[in-house]
């Protein structure tokens, strides 16, 4: 099976931003509406029919009309995404946005892609182009390259010790490039963990129907405050969801949506320890990487906010994602018992 560059729930991107999940401006998720071509997920959400990706791909690069264009089904929650012929891949935002910022955001998206393209051990998204607004749509878009694999969500690695010692070496190639000064400027993922208090109250709060609320807020109560290891920000992938992650035969085939590389807290990487492994794998992982207790802890947390958030918000919306969200959090939970 054939994937491409797809986007997933609470992405920081370019100052690590939340989208999707932790979206403060709009709070209340949408249902899932039957007979859309796209899963409506969130408030405002915009329409990307596949006649408006046609028109807009014949008018703008005419070097690609006869190239057939498909709907790609995905978990990806930020980005409507289309396959135009057997080697690229166009995403459209979903969520309303000013034009002008919206191609800024797009063009450092290409940037950090093909800086990470340069250092990664294994294939990530060559960015092709960027698309403008028309035919009824309202932002600009992009084009990336197609990449062959399968997403985790799809073919789950997460007893592969391989898979383990391949996401490690992955994770240090990427905070082996040079970070230029860069530093972590943005509200997202990736800073102060104090910083998400009122994000991770409004999911408690939204999830009691859904997850045992008052065991994990004492744990929250207790991750929050796990100091740095490492002072200096490193250049993190900053989203290694199953969504993210491209499998072959048990082995790490690629890494997709990386448009938000960037300068985070070290441990930040991490969360792929939880949302993607099982313990002896992620022991592996941890051992590969020399992590001590308190940056694991501070992985920990970074992914105990991101998944707290997925359960809730996309019940309704996009399952694969709120059954990820409860696996880590499960997983999360178990080790914390362990321990």
């Amino acid at each position: 099976m054939d994937t491409l560059f797809v986007s997933c729930p609470s992405t920081g991107r370019n100052g690590r931003e939340p989208l999707g999940v932790g979206n403060r401006n709009s709070l209340e998720p949408a249902r899932r509406i039957r007979n859309s071509s796209t899963v409506v997920m969130h408030a405002n959400q915009l329409r990307v029919p596949i006649e408006t990706v046609r028109h807009l791909v014949d008018r703008q690069f005419p070097e690609w009309i006869d190239l057939p264009i498909e709907p790609v089904k995905s978990h990806g929650t930020v980005n409507a995404i289309f396959r135009i012929g057997e080697r690229l891949a166009a995403r459209f935002p979903l969520q309303p946005g000013d034009p002008r910022t919206m191609r800024r955001q797009l063009e450092a998206e290409a940037r950090a892609a093909r800086e990470l393209l340069r250092h990664s051990p294994v294939p990530t998204p060559e960015p092709i182009a960027i698309g403008d607004s028309g035919a009824g749509y309202p932002l600009p878009w992009s084009v990336q390259t197609w990449l062959p694999g399968t997403v985790a969500a799809d073919a789950d690695p997460g007893e592969s010790v391989e898979f383990a010692h391949d996401l490690a070496t992955f994770i240090q190639a990427v905070r082996a490039i040079d970070a230029r000064g860069r530093v972590f400027d943005g509200p997202g993922r990736g800073g102060d963990l104090r910083s998400h208090d009122v994000w991770v109250d409004t999911c408690l709060q939204r999830s009691g129907h859904l997850l045992h609320v008052a065991r994990l807020r004492d744990m929250w109560a207790a991750l929050r405050t796990t100091p740095r290891t490492v002072p200096d920000d490193v250049m993190t992938h900053g989203d290694l969801v199953p969504g993210n992650v491209l499998v072959s035969h048990g082995r790490l085939a690629g890494v997709l949506d990386v448009g938000g590389l960037g300068p985070a807290d070290s441990a930040l990487d991490l969360v792929c320890a939880w949302h993607l492994l099982e313990t002896t794998p992620r022991q592996v992982l941890r051992d590969d990487l020399d992590c001590d207790d308190t940056e694991w802890a501070r992985g920990m947390a970074w992914a105990f906010e991101q998944a707290l958030g997925a359960v809730w918000y996309y019940e309704r919306s996009n399952s694969t994602m709120s059954r990820m969200g409860r696996r880590t959090l499960d997983r999360i939970v178990a080790d914390e018992s362990s321990g």
